[in-house]
C-alpha cells in the first residue's frame, strides 16, 4: 500500500487546540533532540556518482491561486462548454482528440491486465512514472524483461521517488528490485528517483523514513505505453493491481502520450540515476549524470529550483492566442493536461489549481445555475479554496465520496499512522458543517466508500480522487479531472502532480463518464451529521496532539 508518501497527506494544520503542560515538555524533549542532532549533524561532502547528503534548504510554497473574475471573463454569447474552453485556453495547452480514443476502466484488476497487456505488445518505448513500484511485483517486472527480448528497439525507463522507492533498504525495494532490469538490459533500460529539494542537510538526516516523506514526492502516475498513456491516481503495487479502488482512463492519442512523455524526460532529468550496485552484496547505486540539466537537489537546491523552473515552464504555458483553434476545431472533445509542479517552478507556474479555480469559479455564475458535481479523493482533506469554491457554486445537487475510516489504508496501523482515519473523519465532519452553514444540507450529500474491513478477507481500500461536473440541461458529465491529484494542500505545495480535465460534447462519452460516476458509488453510503455523534467516530485529543507536534517539527503530512 502507499504509506507515509500519499496516504499521510492529512493536513493537520487544521487542527486548533491549546495543549497540555504534559504536552509541552513532550515537544520540548523533540525540540531538544532536533537541535542536539542540528550540533552533531556532519557534513558529508558529496562526490560524482555515489550517494551524498547535501545542506538544508527549505523554502515556503504557495498554495493558493486566485483566478480571474469569472463573471467579467464570461463571454455574453458563448455556451456554457464554450465559455468553459475559452477560459482553459489562456491557461493551459490543449488537445483536441476522437471521444473514442478515451477508454475508462472500472477494476484494479483490469486495469492490470490493461497495463501488462499494453506493456507486452509495446513497440518502441514505455514509460512509467509512480510514486513507487512494490518491491514484490516479479510478475509486472517479468512482462518488462519478456518485451525487451521481444523488441529490439523497445526502451523502457521508470520514474519514482527516492525517498519512497529506497524506504526499505538495504533491503528488498522498489530501486532494488528495478535495477536487476537495468542489469540485464543497460542500454534500454533507465530508472530515475526523484528527490525533492524541500528536504536536505540536518531535516533529512534526523528524519525518519516513514515521516521524511512529509516533505514531497513525485506523485505523478503517468504509464504511456508507445502512443497510449493511462491516465491514474493508483500506484503499481499488489493492492492497486486487486484490492484498492482507483480511476483509469486510456487515452489513445500520441499527441497526449508525447506531451507527457517529455514532461517525463524533464523530470527524470532533473532525478537520480539508478544503476546496478558497483560493490559485492550490494543491489543498488545512486548517481547524478552529468547530462542531468541541473546540480543535483542534495547539492545545490536553489541552483536546482533554478534550472528545473527553466526546464519545465515551457509545458505550464498555454499556447498564443492565434494558435488557439477554438472556432476551427471539429473535434467534440478536448484534453488540458494539468500540472502542479510547485517544488520545481519559481515563480509558480502550475496549471491544475489555477484551472480547477477558474472551472469552479464560473460555476458560480448565473449562465452555470443550476448544475450538478461530484467531487471524490481517498483522502479528504481538500484545501479551504476548494471547499469554497465548490460550496460557492450552489450546485443543484452535488455529491462528495470519501473512504469509510474502514477503507482508509491507514487503518489498523501503528503509531501516529493509525491515528489519520480519525483524522479524515474530523475533517469530513467540519466540511457536513460548513455544508450546512452554507444552506446546502438538501443539496449536497456526503458519502463514504466501504467494500468490507481493511486487512481482513474481501476488504477493500479506497483511493479514487476526480471530479465529474454536468452543465445544466444535461444528464451526464461534459467535464471530469483524472489523475494523481488529491486536491490537498500538499498536493498544491509539495508534490509533483499530473492529471488530465476532459471537457467534451460527445454523447457516447458524457454517458460513459456518468457511469463511472454512478459505479464509483456502488459501495458509497450518505453519511450524515448525526453520525459523528456514534462512538467509534469520535476524535480524540491524543490524534490532535500527535498531529500538532508533528506539525512543530516542519512536516507536512
Amino acid at each position: 500500500m502507499e504509506r507515509c508518501g500519499e496516504r499521510q497527506s492529512a493536513r493537520i494544520a487544521c487542527f486548533n487546540f491549546t495543549p497540555s503542560p504534559e504536552h509541552i515538555n513532550a515537544t520540548s524533549m523533540i525540540t531538544r533532540r532536533i537541535a542536539l542532532c542540528s550540533r552533531n549533524a556532519g557534513y558529508v561532502r558529496p562526490y560524482k556518482n555515489t550517494r551524498y547528503h547535501g545542506r538544508l534548504s527549505q523554502r515556503r510554497l504557495s498554495t493558493t491561486y486566485n483566478a480571474p473574475t469569472a463573471t467579467n471573463a464570461l463571454p455574453s454569447t458563448a455556451s456554457p462548454l464554450a465559455s468553459i474552453t475559452s477560459e482553459l485556453d489562456k491557461l493551459t495547452p490543449r488537445f483536441d482528440v476522437p471521444a473514442h480514443s478515451i477508454e475508462i476502466i472500472k477494476s484494479p484488476s483490469e486495469f492490470y491486465e490493461t497495463l501488462k497487456l499494453k506493456i507486452a505488445n509495446a513497440q518502441r518505448r514505455v514509460y512509467l512514472s509512480t510514486l513507487y513500484v512494490g518491491k514484490t511485483e516479479h510478475e509486472l517486472i517479468d512482462t518488462i524483461r519478456t518485451a525487451l527480448k521481444a523488441n529490439p528497439d523497445l526502451t523502457v525507463s521508470v520514474l519514482t521517488d527516492y525517498l519512497r522507492g529506497t524506504r526499505e533498504e538495504p533491503k528488498p525495494s522498489c530501486a532494488s528490485l528495478l535495477a536487476s532490469l537495468v542489469a540485464d538490459f543497460p542500454d534500454r533500460v533507465e530508472m530515475r528517483l526523484y528527490h525533492t529539494p524541500n528536504l536536505t542537510g540536518i531535516r533529512k538526516a534526523i528524519l525518519p523514513k516513514r515521516i521524511n516523506e512529509g516533505w514531497g514526492l513525485q506523485h505523478m502516475k503517468l504509464y504511456g505505453m508507445d502512443d497510449e498513456i493511462i491516465m491514474s491516481g493508483a500506484n503499481l503495487s499488489d493492492d492497486y493491481f486487486t484490492n484498492r479502488q482507483d480511476r483509469y482512463h486510456v487515452i489513445k492519442s500520441k499527441e497526449v502520450t508525447d506531451f507527457f512523455f517529455r514532461v517525463y524526460q524533464t523530470v527524470a532529468s532533473l532525478s537520480y540515476r539508478v544503476l546496478p550496485s558497483a560493490s559485492e552484496g550490494g543491489s543498488f547505486q545512486v548517481d547524478w549524470p552529468e547530462s542531468n540539466v541541473s546540480p543535483a537537489p542534495l547539492v545545490d537546491p536553489k541552483a536546482y529550483i533554478v534550472a528545473a523552473t527553466k526546464a519545465l515552464t515551457p509545458f505550464t504555458n498555454a499556447p498564443a492566442p492565434s494558435l488557439v483553434k477554438n472556432e476551427k476545431s471539429s473535434s467534440d472533445t478536448h484534453i488540458y493536461p494539468l500540472l502542479q509542479l510547485t517544488p520545481l517552478l519559481k515563480p509558480d507556474t502550475s496549471t491544475e489549481l489555477p484551472a480547477l479555480t477558474t472551472v469552479l469559479q464560473l460555476l458560480g455564475t448565473p449562465v452555470f445555475a443550476g448544475s450538478k458535481w461530484t467531487f471524490t479523493a481517498g483522502y479528504f482533506n481538500m484545501t479551504s479554496q476548494t471547499r469554497k469554491l465548490l460550496l460557492d457554486s450552489k450546485p443543484r445537487s452535488a455529491t462528495v465520496i470519501a473512504a469509510s475510516p474502514w477503507a482508509n489504508g491507514f487503518y489498523g496501523s501503528k503509531g501516529v499512522s493509525g491515528m489519520l482515519p480519525a483524522a479524515y473523519t474530523h475533517l469530513s465532519h467540519r466540511f457536513l458543517n460548513a455544508v450546512s452553514s452554507a444552506g446546502l444540507a438538501d443539496a449536497i450529500a456526503l458519502k463514504e466508500w466501504r467494500k468490507g474491513t481493511v486487512n481482513t478477507p474481501g476488504g477493500w481500500t479506497y483511493h479514487a480522487k476526480g471530479i465529474w461536473i454536468t452543465l445544466p440541461g444535461q444528464e451526464s458529465p461534459s467535464i471530469s479531472v483524472v489523475g494523481s491529484s488529491n486536491y490537498t494542500k500538499r498536493s498544491y505545495s509539495l508534490d509533483l502532480e499530473a492529471n488530465t480535465m476532459i471537457v467534451t460534447s460527445n454523447p457516447d462519452l458524457q454517458r460513459r463518464l456518468g457511469e463511472e460516476e454512478k459505479w464509483l458509488q456502488d459501495y458509497a453510503t450518505v453519511v450524515t451529521r448525526d453520525d459523528y455523534a456514534k462512538t467509534e467516530r469520535r476524535v480524540g485529543l491524543h490524534v490532535r496532539v500527535a498531529m500538532w507536534i508533528v506539525t512543530l517539527v516542519g512536516g507536512a503530512l
